[in-house]
């Protein structure tokens, strides 16, 4: 299901190390706990408006996925299409601007399900996971460098995927089983709906 050739990763040329206070703002919190101990904490304080993780599904079976360049670990890595919030976007707005570009579709049917911390002991950040259903293609220009290969995978076969060398990122892998439970969820109560139809149905027709 993918395509096991390797792609070339790209040439770093330089390498530089930057001030992270032209980066990060970090905060210090004076706190009094409620046995009266007092601490300092520090926090690295998000500069931006959050961000949105979104799982695209192309039909109740299939999620896509994408693979795109991780400067982190400078490999390529295969997770969910993501990004930062823009000024006057909603969470749903931005989930849909970051699908369009992204992997080319929108989505008639976004739902937010939950949002993740990356570090809550010290980091103010969060992102929004974001269900994108009954997709239609669309593209808008991105900002990434290249274009990103859309993978397609059995969203209840995440244990094959999560188990690559090239799938480690924690909020994909987490938003992935999140939505795989919360979909089994909602076909088991569309399943329990329908039996008690019938069952009222039968009982109906023998009364």
């Amino acid at each position: 299901m993918i395509d096991r050739k390797k792609r070339e990763l790209p040439i770093v040329h330089e390498r530089r190390l930057r001030d992270p206070s032209r980066l990060f703002k970090v905060e210090q919190l004076d706190l009094e706990f409620a046995n009266g101990a007092r601490r300092t904490f520090e926090r690295m304080k998000a500069s931006g408006l959050g961000a949105v993780i979104i799982v695209p599904m192309r039909d109740d079976e299939t999620v896509l996925l994408v693979r795109e360049y991780a400067a982190g670990l400078h490999h390529y890595e295969i997770g969910l299409p993501k990004g930062r919030l823009e000024e006057g976007e909603s969470v749903l707005e931005g989930a849909e601007r970051e699908l369009k570009e992204e992997i080319g579709f929108g989505a008639r049917n976004l739902l937010e399900l939950t949002r993740l911390s990356l570090a809550p002991g010290y980091m103010t950040h969060v992102t929004r996971v974001v269900l994108a259903r009954d997709l239609y293609p669309e593209k808008l220009p991105g900002d990434e460098p290249e274009e990103l290969e859309v993978v397609p995978w059995p969203i209840d076969d995440l244990l094959t995927i999560t188990a690559r060398e090239d799938c480690t990122e924690g909020r994909s892998i987490a938003a992935l089983y999140i939505a795989r439970d919360f979909l089994a969820a909602e076909k088991q109560k569309r399943k329990h709906a329908l039996e008690n139809d019938t069952s009222q149905a039968s009982k109906k027709d023998s009364s």
